[in-house]
C-alpha cells in the first residue's frame, strides 16, 4: 500500500536520526545553564537549527545517492523515498533546499547573537550538509562520513552551542564534543557497514568499504566505548563533575549491548542498531544533562 504524503515525508526526514542532532545541543546548552547570560531563546533556536540541518543532510543523502546511482533496487536499508519513487527527485531536492534556507534564516538569530565565529560555523555546516553526499567530492563516498559526523555533530554542535551562551569555550565543552562526536560517528558507521555490498558496487568508498566489515565492527566498539573513557578522563582531570559522569556512565550498559549486537549481525539485520545507536546518543546526553543540572543546584 502506498504511504500517505505525510508518511512519505516522515520517512524522508528519518526521525530515528534526529537524536543525533538534539543530544549535542542539549549538552552544550546545559553546560551554560548556570551562566547569568544564559538564554532559553538561544538554546531552543540552536536546537531547531541543528534539527533542520540534520533533516537537510538526510534529504540530500536521499536525493544525491539516487542521482549518483548509489541507491538501487538492491538496497537493503530502510526505504529511500527518491529511489523507491514515493516522492519525486525534484520534490526531495526542493525540500532539501527549503530546509537549508530555513536553517539559515533561523540561524541568523544565532549569528546576530554570536558574531563572526558563529557565521563561519553556519557556512561550514551548510556546506557540510551539501557536500556529505553531493558536490564534486562527496565526503561519504571518500571515507570521510564518520569524520564529518564527529566534527559537525560533535565538536561544532557542543562547543558551538556553548560558545553561543558563554561567548567562550572551555575544556569541558571540547571533551564532551569529542564524546558525542564519537557516538554520532558510530551511527554513520552502522549505516555504512550495512551498505558495504551495495556501496562497493556503486563505487561509494565509505570508510566501511575501505576497511572491511570485520574492522568496521572493531571500530564501532571503539566509537561507542571511547566517550566513557573521555568523561572518566575529564573527571580525573577535574574538568567534569562526578554526578553527570556517574549518571551518563549508566548508558554504558546500552553501549555494551549494542556492541554485541553489531558484532553478531550483518546487512539488513543492522537496521535496528542504527536507530538504537542514535538513542544511545540521546540517553547519554539526557543523563549527563540531568547530572549537570543537579550538580549546579
Amino acid at each position: 500500500m502506498q504511504p500517505s504524503s505525510m508518511q512519505s515525508w516522515f520517512m524522508a526526514i528519518r526521525p530515528r536520526t534526529l537524536p543525533a542532532a538534539i543530544g549535542p545541543l542539549l549538552i552544550g546548552n546545559m553546560l551554560a545553564i548556570g551562566l547569568e547570560q544564559f538564554s532559553l531563546l538561544i538554546a531552543f533556536t540552536s536546537m531547531l537549527c541543528a534539527v533542520l540541518l540534520q533533516i537537510s543532510v538526510n534529504l540530500a543523502n536521499d536525493y544525491f545517492d539516487f542521482k549518483n546511482g548509489i541507491d538501487t533496487e538492491e538496497r537493503i536499508g530502510p526505504v529511500r523515498v527518491t529511489q523507491s519513487g514515493i516522492i519525486s527527485p525534484s520534490s526531495v531536492r526542493n525540500a532539501m533546499i527549503g530546509c537549508l534556507i530555513t536553517s539559515l534564516l533561523v540561524g541568523s538569530l544565532l549569528i546576530a547573537h554570536g558574531g563572526w565565529p558563529i557565521a563561519i560555523l553556519a557556512v561550514a555546516s551548510i556546506l557540510g550538509a551539501l557536500c556529505y553526499s553531493g558536490g564534486p567530492y562527496p565526503l561519504a563516498s571518500h571515507g570521510l562520513g564518520e569524520i564529518a559526523a564527529f566534527v559537525f555533530f560533535g565538536l561544532v554542535a557542543v562547543v558551538g552551542s556553548y560558545y553561543l551562551q558563554a561567548g567562550a569555550t572551555t575544556m569541558t565543552a571540547w571533551l564532551l564534543g569529542c564524546a558525542i562526536g564519537f557516538f554520532n560517528a558510530a551511527i554513520m558507521l552502522v549505516n555504512n557497514t550495512r551498505d558495504i555490498s551495495t556501496d562497493s558496487k556503486a563505487g561509494k568508498n565509505t570508510l566501511a568499504v575501505r576497511i572491511g566489515e570485520a574492522q568496521a565492527k572493531v571500530l564501532y566498539q571503539s566509537f561507542v566505548y571511547l566517550p566513557f573513557g573521555i568523561i572518566i578522563a575529564g573527571f580525573l582531570l577535574g574538568s567534569l563533575d562526578g554526578l553527570p559522569v556517574l549518571l551518563s556512565g549508566a548508558s554504558l550498559i546500552i553501549a555494551r549491548n549494542l556492541s554485541r549486537e553489531f558484532h553478531a549481525n550483518s546487512g539488513e539485520a543492522l537496521n535496528p542498531i542504527l536507530g538504537q545507536t542514535a538513542k544511545l546518543t540521546m540517553v547519554f546526553s539526557l543523563l549527563f544533562s540531568i547530572g549537570l543540572y543537579f550538580s549546579l543546584s
